[in-house]
């Protein structure tokens, strides 16, 4: 079986999901489609959630009517069998009602979740019935009842995989399943979400659950690129990265692909595909254990990062400080993304700043402490990167760039910078014409 995931954009459109149709249709077996909502459909969701806890729910019934209107008029276009559009439409009136119902309840967390997932519902139900009015059989499957996902960072694939060969073994056997991307639930069984873009992670946790022969991650990108192409010209695709590479490359900001994406396949080597849905002749990025060639491969960025810094002259090299120092992060279940260390202070990096104050004030006892916002990780990352003949040309940059810290050594793929984010676009550009067009240039000589 291969699984096969397809973004928001996607499916955005009526003749995108044409399209979709086209590919799946163009690879052979049996296949399980991960499909998100179309785009822009879950930051309208959000908007409703938003609305509850802000007490304006009234503003509500004017975003459900305009999904009502967009989500119609992609039934009455793309459907053009009678029978099967009114019973579309008609699926499609009963899942808004629902909607509506729910959007009347009270705010809390799990309402957020149940919101939020109603436009994989409705994407879904859609696109199975429009395989049916093309006459193709298949099967639609609610992801709620295999996608039970206790520990967000180590989903347990063997339970996933129980539950799903569960409710498939009552149906029908098919060569189409079409599951909802993004939800699940969690240790209380209550709905859930794998967070933003998490209809990445869906698809890898179901292709190692059901021992897939590969995962296809289908967007509107043809694959990795070794730079951000929103912000530096002339970066080309990347065929072929390793599990290792393309993990470090997805946590340190490259949005084509959901950070957790990679662990859950690693282990049974089940290759991951980046594909571009609006141009599937391309070759994409092919994501496996093989390494390839060694040395530098791609440069991403990630913001939103804050900086804190520890000054102690009495205790930092004291036996059990820097433990004290990481429970005060693990209490507040806060990740350490860098750290660097000196004789009397330590400097360190977050990304989730949501209880940063009752952080600081556990540090507090412990040195002076200063906090930095507004920062970005910009990641060098290749498989022994630093035995690359051009690495050296990183630390040119400082010529340039004020650079907050520097890691190397977790890691053999991955060299890491911290800069203030008014400065990552420069980094980028700067790094791009160091690394990779000097380096261009330099085999041309």
């Amino acid at each position: 079986m291969r699984v096969l995931k397809f973004g928001g954009t996607s499916v955005g459109s009526v003749e995108s999901i044409r399209n979709v149709k086209n590919i799946v249709l163009s690879q052979p077996g049996k296949k399980l489609l991960v499909l998100s909502a179309m785009s822009g459909v879950t930051n309208e969701l959000v908007k409703i959630s938003d609305n509850i806890k802000a007490g304006n729910s009234e503003d509500n019934k004017a975003i459900i009517s305009e999904l009502r209107i967009r989500h119609e008029s992609t039934i009455k276009e793309l459907i053009s069998d009678a029978e099967v559009q009114q019973e579309t439409l008609l699926q499609l009136n009963k899942i808004l009602a629902q909607l509506e119902a729910t959007a009347k309840k009270s705010h809390s967390e799990t309402l957020y979740s149940e919101i939020v997932t109603f436009g994989e519902t409705m994407l879904t139900t859609i696109f199975s019935q429009f395989l049916r009015s093309e006459k193709i059989e298949n099967q639609w499957l609610d992801a709620k009842t295999f996608m039970h996902v206790s520990n967000l960072e180590n989903p347990n694939t063997k339970i996933v995989g129980q539950l799903f060969e569960k409710v498939t073994g009552s149906m029908p056997e098919n060569e189409i399943y079409i599951t909802q991307g993004f939800v699940c639930i969690n240790k209380k069984n209550e709905i859930s979400t794998l967070k933003r873009g998490g209809s990445d992670y869906t698809a890898t946790i179901l292709g190692a659950s059901v021992n897939a022969e590969e995962v296809q991650i289908w967007t509107d990108i043809d694959g990795f690129h070794n730079n951000d192409p929103r912000h530096v010209e002339n970066t080309h695709r990347i065929s072929e990265l390793s599990f290792e590479e393309a993990a470090e490359l997805a946590y340190f900001g490259a949005k084509i692909l959901h950070p957790q994406t990679i662990s859950p396949v690693m282990d049974k080597n089940i290759p991951i595909y980046l594909k571009n849905t609006f141009t599937p002749e391309s070759h994409g990025t092919r994501i496996s254990p093989e390494v390839g060639h060694k040395g530098l491969k791609a440069i991403s960025a990630k913001d939103g990062i804050t900086a804190i810094k520890i000054k102690s002259n009495r205790m930092l090299m004291a036996h059990g400080f820097l433990r004290k120092i990481f429970d005060v992060f693990d209490n507040y279940e806060t990740a350490i993304d860098m750290i660097t260390t000196s004789e009397i202070a330590i400097s360190l990096t977050i990304d989730d700043d949501r209880n940063l104050d009752a952080i600081l004030a556990e540090l507090d006892s412990y040195g002076e402490i200063t906090v930095e916002k507004e920062h970005s990780i910009i990641c060098v990352v290749g498989e022994s990167v630093i035995e690359d003949k051009h690495t050296y040309r990183l630390f040119e940059l400082l010529n340039d760039i004020p650079v907050r810290m520097i890691s190397y050594g977790g890691s053999n793929n991955n060299i890491s910078l911290l800069v203030a984010t008014q400065n990552k676009v420069a980094t980028l550009k700067k790094l791009n014409e160091k690394l990779f067009e000097a380096s261009v240039n330099a085999e041309m000589v």
